[in-house]
């Protein structure tokens, strides 16, 4: 079998702002324009899991313009496999992004084409894959489909459950694992209410608190966070799912996973945007070590 990470979801253009604060409501803030990026957690997510060393490849709708272009093209550069669909029936899906001082970061997400990928668009795409890897900005009953392909195809199937969305708590009984932060965790009712769905290993990303990985009938595992100065978080947990998942494809255990993961996560958030081409196997092996 094909040792291939299938990501299924969004593709966006992000659109990145530099303010010193939050903008209140009425309020017009002067920002600085720090990039157009390709992103969406789907996108995101395939370029790390192809950048960490998985054969990789993606899913996902864009519109008929020149924002999903420049998309494909962005995945091509950096190896994944696959072209897009493409809908006449509505734009890509744009990201708009405050950076703060801080390495923070606010996102405003207009889903646009990313809503109208299916559930017949991701079964084919899942056939052949070890590792099947979602998240909750396509439709759920997509997500669903792509799990129940995943599990037919007898692959491990990874959701990044957010942004967090409640309805999605049966759709997550499907998963081998689920990957949360803090926030996202509280939503969903904690690690025990995930793991009493039948979720066989829950991960729980704390930023610069490192992350903590559940399994049933196992101590927990912590890993702490690697000390760097942040530039740039966006994409940073995108870039942790992606790698965690090409690290389970090419045969690591738990705890290994967690450690690439939380590597990738690292060297993303020292780049500005939500991917860098210096994430690379090497550069992940060197952060470990």
């Amino acid at each position: 079998m094909s040792r291939d990470v299938v990501v299924v979801g969004s593709a966006n253009l992000d659109l990145v702002v530099g303010v010193a604060r939050p903008p209140q409501v009425g309020e017009t803030l002067l920002g600085d324009a720090l990039g157009r990026h390709a992103g969406g957690k789907g996108l995101n997510q395939a370029i790390a899991a192809a950048r960490a060393g998985a054969s990789t490849r993606f899913s996902a709708m864009v519109g008929a313009d020149d924002a999903g272009v420049f998309l494909q093209q962005t995945l091509e550069t950096a190896g994944v496999v696959g072209t897009m669909l493409t809908t006449a029936d509505a734009p890509t899906g744009v990201a708009h992004i405050f950076s703060y001082p801080d390495g923070d970061n606010s996102i405003v997400v207009a889903a646009g084409a990313n809503s109208h990928l299916t559930g017949d668009h991701v079964e084919a795409a899942v056939a052949g894959a070890a590792v099947v890897l979602a998240q909750l900005e396509v439709p759920l009953e997509t997500v669903a489909s792509a799990l129940a392909a995943a599990a037919e195809a007898d692959a491990f199937s990874i959701v990044n459950a957010a942004p967090a969305n409640r309805e999605a708590l049966t759709l997550l009984s499907l998963a081998d694992a689920v990957i949360v932060n803090e926030t996202e965790c509280e939503e969903f009712g904690g690690v025990d209410a995930l793991q009493h769905l039948g979720v066989e290993m829950v991960v729980v990303t704390r930023g610069g608190d490192g992350v903590d990985g559940y399994r049933v009938g196992a101590d927990p595992i912590h890993i702490d966070a690697f000390a760097i100065t942040p530039v740039d978080t966006t994409g940073a947990g995108d870039a942790f799912c992606g790698a965690f998942a090409a690290a389970i494809a090419t045969g690591a255990d738990f705890e290994a996973a967690l450690r690439r993961g939380s590597a990738a996560g690292a060297i993303v958030a020292q780049h500005s945007g939500a991917n860098t081409p210096a994430l690379t196997p090497v550069a992940i092996d060197a952060l470990v070590a």
